[in-house]
């Protein structure tokens, strides 16, 4: 087996992007770089690297979909396209779907106590589209598959950053390719995104994360492949650092939260007085991530006031 890294450059803050081709039964390459001409043209290079071209790509495999890891899934005229369910609404375009992802936010934003004034945040929470591969998914995997034409690298869902969040783990050689899961520079984003079956209510990323990290705690891995940034072999140190450091949040939080009764916006405001009014998105999904761990805990309670907005308190 034969693992070869592509990095390709982004418009996205967290910088360059990680793709991997494995060479096995099958020409594999994890994940497609955002949809811009740099992308392609790093692809192409990588690939040329290798000793291939785009057409010799006979499958690519998603890790998740977002757009810096799911441009160029339409490049590759051999290729077959598999990933987790959750990437097809977004890879098909699907209008039924993106209604119902502003319908969701809309309602966040309105039980977390935003001023209406913001609400053209739900706009700002759909992924540039633009940068998005442009195909369905010829076939979902999910945890328990392995990868086709790779039998040796077991599929994992790893939800958490993204309701679609899969890692692969060859339990031979204890290496896993982990996508946005565990990066070695910095923690990442639970995000807060609408489930796939509406009946199912918000999923609670953070705690999704915290628990798919957990995971990786009970299993001897050696090194991980990221989607950004060097491999991570200090696996266990970091993994514990971070469910660390996520404790202090919590636990500040927790302390605005004894003063006074608040709503997610207000604790927004007073855990990132700088950054909220650029950010909002993300500040009042690490806020919700927060909440949901204090609640999980039973250290703060929520009751519903006025018009669907969310009051929390010490407990």
């Amino acid at each position: 087996m034969t693992l070869h890294k592509i990095i390709i450059p982004t418009p996205f803050a967290v910088g360059d992007v990680n793709s991997y081709l494995i060479k096995g039964d099958t020409l594999t390459l994890i994940d497609a770089g955002p949809k811009t001409p740099e992308a392609w043209m790093a692809l192409k290079a990588g690939l040329k690297e290798f000793g291939a071209e785009p057409g010799d790509v006979e499958q690519v495999v998603l890790t998740h979909h977002h757009p810096d890891h799911a441009g160029w899934v339409d490049g590759f005229e051999n290729a077959k396209l598999y990933g987790h369910p959750y990437n097809d609404p977004w890879l098909r375009r699907d209008q039924n779907f993106f209604d119902y992802h502003d319908a969701f936010y809309l309602e966040r934003l309105k039980e977390e106590g935003v001023p209406g004034d913001l609400e053209f945040w739900v706009k700002k929470m759909k992924r540039p589209l633009n940068l998005m591969g442009n195909r369905p998914l010829d076939m979902s995997i999910n945890e328990g598959d392995t990868l086709p034409g790779h039998p040796e690298w077991e599929v994992l869902e790893t939800l958490g950053h993204a309701q679609s969040h899969l890692s692969f783990w060859n339990k031979e050689t204890h290496e896993m390719i982990g996508g946005d899961h565990v990066i070695a520079a910095v923690s990442s984003n639970p995000l807060i995104e609408p489930p796939l079956d509406p009946a199912l209510g918000r999923p609670k990323s953070l705690l999704q994360y915290n628990a798919s990290l957990g995971r990786l705690l009970k299993m001897p891995v050696d090194v991980i492949y990221s989607g950004h940034g060097e491999e991570v072999r200090n696996v266990d140190e970091l993994i514990t650092a971070r469910l660390a450091k996520q404790h202090q949040r919590a636990m500040k939080a927790l302390g605005i939260i004894s003063e006074e009764e608040c709503t997610v916006y207000e604790l927004t405001k007073e855990l990132f007085a700088h950054a909220y009014e650029k950010e909002l998105g993300l500040t009042l999904s690490e806020t919700i991530g927060q909440i949901d761990y204090l609640l999980e805990d039973g250290l703060i309670i929520e009751r519903m006031g006025e018009e669907g907005i969310f009051y929390y308190s010490k407990a």
